[in-house]
């Protein structure tokens, strides 16, 4: 089995469907488990943690690889609901693909999802952390893209969203699991 540590904030978590912390909810509610489904070569161990900055997720980082083969790194929303800078945040992701490129571990970063709660106003800095995180030179999991509303740019298609217009719905994990998720 090849060990996959996916290092993140709610997204990652798969909120508000299931609680990492106690590993308890429902599974279909992380993106991890359709992607598992897709590859059973693969061993998921999610880290999502949520509510967290990517200054806490960072904090997380060596629980998450230990005994990891490749890792996934996604962040960077709560940072931006904060009013923290984009920037900030840009730089601690990329100090977390270079610790793992550091380790020798193949790296992947997530793209920040549309935020429906968060729109018009947080559209932009999102677009910009966006752009920050593909230039990284790690491959990128195009998670915004996959969910994003091609009627409603800037947010999550109606039925890839979860009633809270903060986190995919069950649908939409699965999305990312089946169509987002590639090995790097």
């Amino acid at each position: 089995m090849t060990v996959v540590a996916c290092l993140g904030d709610s997204i990652t978590e798969g909120s508000p469907y299931w609680d990492a912390r106690r590993q308890a909810g429902d599974p279909a509610g992380q993106w991890e488990h359709w992607a598992a489904l897709l590859h059973p070569e693969l061993e998921f161990r999610n880290h999502g943690i949520w509510g967290e900055r990517t200054d806490e997720i960072a904090a997380r980082f060596d629980e998450a690889v230990a005994g990891a083969d490749v890792l996934i790194v996604q962040g960077g929303i709560n940072d931006i609901a904060q009013g923290r800078p984009v920037e900030d945040a840009a730089a601690r992701l990329q100090a977390l693909v270079e610790r793992g490129l550091g380790l020798g571990l193949p790296v992947a970063v997530c793209d920040v999802l549309p935020w429906n709660n968060g729109w018009p106003e947080q559209e932009a800095p999102i677009r910009e952390l966006n752009g920050r995180i593909a230039a990284l030179g790690v491959p990128l999991l195009p998670f915004h893209e996959t969910l994003e509303d091609p009627e409603r740019p800037g947010r999550i298609k109606a039925e890839w969203c979860n009633e809270d217009g903060d986190h995919p719905s069950i649908a939409g994990y699965r999305r990312l699991g089946e169509l987002a998720f590639r090995l790097p």
